[in-house]
């Protein structure tokens, strides 16, 4: 039995609208993740950038779940000597649900080369419009 693996020149890149309005950060996040990497296609290959762009929609709908608005924390260093800046998720979700958004799903994609291309893929928006109309998106569907 042969293995096939894909080849960069051969991939064939899709574009997928995920929709975030009531469902948890993570969850989308995960979704979102897997799509950029190509984990769902039938020829994934872990050593090559074979993933699908990915646009998310309504990020500022998506919910937090539990207690994490209150007790999840975004921390930033300004590098100088206590110049550790705490923001609470759910002030972080009001503002800059995007960047939130946009946390989650680096977080999930490999530290290499391939993460941070991946993460060049994901466009995100904070209302239902989107300006990717001309590619001709289709909806994932994660339920």
């Amino acid at each position: 039995m042969s293995t096939t693996l894909a080849k960069k020149e051969t991939v064939q890149r899709k574009w997928y609208v995920l929709d975030a309005a009531g469902k948890p950060l993570g969850r989308t996040a995960v979704v979102a993740a897997n799509l950029l990497r190509g984990k769902h296609k039938v020829d994934f290959t872990p050593n090559v950038d074979c993933g699908d762009f990915v646009i998310v929609i309504n990020t500022d709908k998506a919910i937090l779940t539990g207690k994490k608005g209150e007790q999840k924390m975004y921390r930033r260093v300004s590098g100088w000597i206590g110049g550790l800046k705490e923001t609470k998720y759910r002030l972080l979700m009001e503002s800059r649900s995007d960047f939130a958004m946009e946390l989650a799903v680096k977080g999930m994609l490999p530290k290499n080369t391939l993460g941070r291309s991946a993460l060049t893929r994901l466009k995100l928006y904070k209302g239902a419009e989107h300006k990717n109309a001309a590619q001709k998106p289709e909806v994932w569907n994660m339920d």
